[in-house]
């Protein structure tokens, strides 16, 4: 079924009713986001099959690489912070003086209000109903725009969304540039933003015309660092493959390219063809139609993907194929210096880059000189390494032997710094991101004798009591 587009009047419609919902205070009681929330977990449980299935069509994805990173996440996300609503919600108390502890100081979390979260095409169940989820929990109420380049995925949401969510505060809304435009026109309490920094900067731009909070995800050119000398190297080509391969390395974590000491790229490149063999072992120089690796997002994009590799510098030492204009063998670059192609900006696809380096010192001297990563991943078990790239290099996050951060790893938040992005989600990083933090006193009559010496005539008695913070001893070192 094509994806039907909702009509600028309609979704405007629905941003109306849902400030009415909110103003309301539909979405406020605690019973009410737990149901929702609920809801959320069984929409995802009872048609995991048809989920699958639409993400398949639309980019080939096997099945594994569906369950593991969007609907498991999203299903026992749901449940998690059902669960954990009321403390989540529960009113802080901070230490006060004294002399104002009868004044019932609390900080309050008060939903933002009614949201925008606009998805892309890429994982585009995770990176729209993660942060609902927080919306949700927050009391929110929200409209969710799937990526048109997802059809598939995006007409069956819209399916189920009045289905098994409340539709008063909670709606799809399907569309491209021209319905984006219309939404992004309106005053909005929170925008939520995956995708690219091109889209973001204009995201950004226009949300600061009503001043509206925004949380941009977006991409970059994450680095690998290999300590060949400090690390089980063919361990380390194992994980670094798989995190590139995922729905064929279009992702915004996707491993982009590798710095690795040059006495070893030859060792760190054997090591990925061992990888590489064990993951397809269909005969070598071909790629299987029916293989497991996911499709190129569309013939634009792979042409894309394919003039990089015509335009590099560097030597192709391993992959490289092509079958039809939708997949493209991982391929594996060696000899790739700071200026070639493959490293003007994030290559959002299967090919990898190895950079050799003399040492850790120049590695770290790369990244720094680029734009901040939305993730570093250094493979090492030495303490050293691992202390110089948390204290000289700054990065969204920080992986240490490992690839591919999932956003099912709740008691961490995800997100960008820098060019890659701002703020962040996952757990109740998600219900924080749509949660203004509402401060509340209440100073009782009781209190005025403190209070006599601040009003008018003033006086130098006032003056001096007043100043005494000025005076206060500030250690010397």
């Amino acid at each position: 079924m094509p994806l039907e587009y909702t009509s600028v009047e309609n979704l405007q419609k629905s941003y109306a009713e849902l400030q009415k919902t909110f103003q309301e205070g539909k979405t406020l009681p605690l019973a009410f986001r737990r149901a929702q929330l609920l809801q959320v977990a069984r929409m995802f449980q009872e048609n995991s099959v048809a989920l699958a299935d639409a993400l398949t069509t639309d980019l080939s994805r096997h099945k594994l690489e569906i369950v593991l990173p969007e609907i498991g996440p999203i299903v026992s996300g749901a449940v998690q912070a059902a669960e954990s609503l009321e403390e989540w919600n529960k009113p802080e108390k901070p230490q006060v003086e004294a002399w104002r502890s009868s004044w019932d100081t609390t900080i309050y979390s008060a939903p933002k209000g009614v949201v925008l979260i606009i998805g892309p095409w890429n994982y585009p169940y995770a990176t729209t109903m993660i942060p609902l989820i927080g919306a949700i929990a927050a009391g929110c109420a929200c409209i969710v725009k799937p990526s048109e380049l997802s059809p598939s995925v995006a007409q069956l949401l819209a399916e189920l969304f009045p289905k098994y969510l409340d539709r008063t505060a909670y709606r799809i809304v399907n569309g491209a540039a021209a319905e984006a435009t219309a939404l992004l026109d309106l005053k909005w309490d929170h925008i939520f933003y995956t995708g690219s920094t091109v889209v973001g900067r204009i995201i950004a731009a226009a949300a600061a015309k009503n001043v509206t909070p925004v949380t941009l995800e977006l991409g970059g050119k994450s680095p690998v660092f290999i300590d060949a000398e400090n690390t089980d190297l063919e361990l380390a080509a194992k994980r670094i493959l798989w995190g590139k391969q995922q729905n064929a390395g279009q992702l915004c974590v996707a491993p982009d390219y590798i710095l690795v000491p040059r006495a070893h790229q030859d060792a760190t490149v054997e090591a990925f063809k061992k990888a590489y063999k064990s993951f397809w072992p269909h005969p070598k120089g071909s790629v299987d139609p029916l293989s497991e690796m996911g499709a190129i997002l569309n013939p634009t994009h792979h042409e894309r993907l394919m003039k990089l590799l015509g335009r590099t510098k560097g030597t192709l030492v391993h992959g490289g194929d092509t079958e039809g204009t939708r997949r493209i063998e991982p391929t594996l670059v060696a000899d790739v210096t700071t200026d070639d192609a493959l490293m003007d900006g994030e290559i959002f696809g299967p090919i990898l880059p190895i950079v050799p380096v003399e040492d850790i010192q120049e590695a770290i001297k790369i990244i720094r000189e680029r734009p901040v990563p939305l993730v570093i991943y250094v493979f090492t078990d030495s303490e050293n390494t691992k202390d110089k790239f948390l204290t000289s290099t700054r990065s969204g996050t920080l992986v240490l032997n490992d690839t591919f951060v999932q956003l099912g790893v709740y008691e961490m938040p995800f997100g960008g710094q820098g060019n890659s992005g701002y703020g962040s989600y996952g757990g109740k990083f998600s219900f924080d991101t749509f949660t203004h933090r509402r401060s509340y006193i209440n100073v009782p009559a009781a209190a005025e004798p403190f209070f006599q010496s601040r009003y008018p005539p003033y006086t130098e008695e006032a003056f001096e009591a007043f100043s005494a913070p000025v005076d206060i001893k500030i250690p010397d070192q």
